[in-house]
């Protein structure tokens, strides 16, 4: 890891209670930034900014150790952790969420200290303010990735679009690419994207793969076929957290590749609830599932 450039991820730490036609799990470690750097340390060294509630026992706090995440900077505060409940139905066609509790993810304010060298900044989907924050704070990044999620396109999409200008790797999926663009042609939608700026863009649709632009192309590439799934939440993250660990490690010389890693980390995820499957992962495994991702 010593020629790879480190990590410095923003988003939510959260405890998820899950319910699949799988089965059900009560509030395991959850959250985007925790799913992210948890498959971004496959490749390369992760900083975790972020906040807990004094609910956030040892345990939790193992999982980062384990996978030599610093959590130097997750606050720890008074009240209780980020909590979300969500249900599938048969096919995991459909998702409905049960509960949200944010505790004291309501009251977020990224501490950015300036010891950070030249990171790959990457924004979970946190709201566009804070995101547009944690950019102005984190001098001389490497480059910036960032997501969002439907909940800021509907309040603020204006906001996405001007955080869309301002980073190099913009992330979202499919649906939420068809909502802030206003239709539904995924092609012109990653092409009027990368007219706002940034190098790369990519569209996550699931069990349909992704759409990956980037200079003057436009790639389609597959998931991992034959994987049963367990549990998608998370699928989103890990996905990103293989993209932008791969490129920590490599570069921008090869963005297909980049998201080849980010489907078969991704592909780990889903196959067992929360963080179950990522946690004996390896990079010689995710290899292997690379080989069985098409190019379509």
């Amino acid at each position: 890891m010593n020629d790879s450039k480190d990590i410095l991820a923003v988003g939510s730490i959260a405890f998820d209670t899950i319910e699949t036609p799988k089965g059900r799990r009560e509030k395991i470690l959850g959250g985007s930034s925790t799913y992210f750097s948890v498959s971004s340390s496959l490749y390369t060294n992760v900083s975790l900014i972020g906040i807990v509630g004094k609910d956030f026992k040892r345990e939790n706090w193992d999982i980062f150790k384990k996978y030599n995440i610093n959590v130097d900077s997750v606050e720890k505060s008074d009240g209780l952790t980020f909590s979300w409940g969500g249900k599938y139905n048969h096919d995991f066609s459909k998702r409905d969420t049960l509960f949200t509790e944010l505790g004291v993810f309501e009251k977020f304010k990224p501490n950015i200290v300036n010891s950070y060298n030249q990171p790959i900044l990457y924004l979970g989907n946190i709201q566009p303010d804070l995101q547009f924050d944690v950019i102005s704070k984190v001098k001389k990044p490497h480059l910036i990735a960032a997501d969002s999620m439907n909940l800021w396109i509907d309040l603020f999409p204006e906001k996405v679009k001007e955080l869309i200008k301002k980073v190099d790797i913009f992330l979202l999926n499919d649906e939420e690419a068809i909502q802030l663009s206003g239709h539904n042609n995924l092609n012109k939608i990653v092409s009027e994207f990368l007219s706002y700026g940034p190098k790369i863009v990519i569209i996550k649709m699931g069990s349909k793969g992704s759409v990956i632009g980037f200079e003057n192309e436009i790639i389609r590439v597959s998931c991992v076929p034959n994987v049963e799934v367990v549990d998608p939440t998370g699928a989103g993250d890990s996905f990103a957290g293989g993209v932008l660990g791969y490129i920590a490690q490599y570069g921008l010389k090869n963005p297909v590749k980049a998201v080849m890693h980010g489907t078969a980390v991704a592909s780990f995820t889903v196959s067992a609830f929360g963080l179950e499957n990522l946690y004996n992962t390896q990079l010689n495994i995710v290899d292997e599932k690379i080989k069985e991702i098409k190019i379509l």
